[in-house]
């Protein structure tokens, strides 16, 4: 197995570029997933990775190598020094195992449906990588069909984003779009857009989420944008019985989408 020592190393040079610049890549269709989870996880979604580094005081490179052994993916494996790892992870309890992995086209055509009913979670502008990460969270507990995000402000191979959903990214069906687009997709597909809304709205747990169904989530500061208010088939909300009017918009998913799980006997 091959071994990287110095930080001046190519490979080690084009990680850094990866995980610190999104027009890299975004223009290579690169990406750089850090530890073991995350790994698996990728593979097991049929993403492609390319090098992948080990620290071996941390992981043996035996344990990595066996995650490639029921795929028909081919990896190049590398043995990197402490000082190299110290340089390229995020934290030194990241696992001892990075990679660069190629990206998908998260197009709203290649989302597919399985069944009559899907469950769709559509997040509208969200900007923190933290609140993408746990809405991807969420979902993935949930197991719901697709996540949308519309208008999207970062790219989803964010270090931050994927640090944050665990490795969810790869586990969901993930699409971004422009809100139009989102919108004409879901009328296309026959899907009832439930917007959460402070306006004209009844509590989310009179209506009835069993059937095709898009939950559809904006920012805390601003909420959804009017384009989504105009085309909803029914606005929803939460009561609040507190002094402020809005949650994280993480946990305002995860409540709406659980009852919509609970609705169908968590199917």
């Amino acid at each position: 197995m091959k071994t990287i020592s110095s930080v001046q190393n190519p490979i080690v040079k084009q990680v850094l570029q990866l995980k610190e610049k999104s027009r890299v890549r975004k223009t290579s269709g690169l990406f750089v997933l850090e530890g073991k989870r995350e790994l698996s996880l990728a593979l097991k979604g049929n993403y492609r990775t390319g090098p992948v580094l080990i620290y071996e005081d941390i992981c043996p490179a035996a344990e990595i190598e066996a995650l490639f052994d029921n795929t028909p993916r081919k990896a190049e494996f590398i043995s990197i020094s402490k000082e190299v790892y110290r340089k390229l992870a995020y934290r030194e309890t990241t696992e001892g195992v990075l990679a660069i992995s190629e990206n998908k086209e998260h197009t709203l055509n290649a989302v597919s449906f399985t069944k009559a009913n899907p469950l769709i979670l559509v997040a509208e502008a969200p900007e923190k990588p933290g609140n993408i990460g746990a809405l991807l969270r969420t979902a993935d507990a949930a197991n719901a069909d697709a996540v949308i995000i519309a208008n999207p402000k970062t790219d989803l191979y964010n270090p931050n984003i994927l640090r944050s959903s665990v490795g969810c990214v790869f586990t969901r069906q993930i699409a971004t779009g422009s809100t139009e687009e989102v919108i004409s997709f879901l009328k296309k597909n026959n899907i009832r857009i439930c917007c959460a809304a402070l306006t004209a709205s009844v509590p989310y747990h009179t209506v009835d989420f069993t059937g095709a169904t898009a939950l559809v989530v904006g920012t805390e500061a601003t909420g959804l944008s009017d384009e989504w208010l105009r085309n909803s088939d029914r606005n929803i909300i939460i009561p609040m019985q507190g002094e402020i009017d809005s949650m994280n918009v993480s946990v305002s998913a995860a409540i709406l989408i659980f009852e919509a799980k609970r609705q169908r006997g968590f199917l």
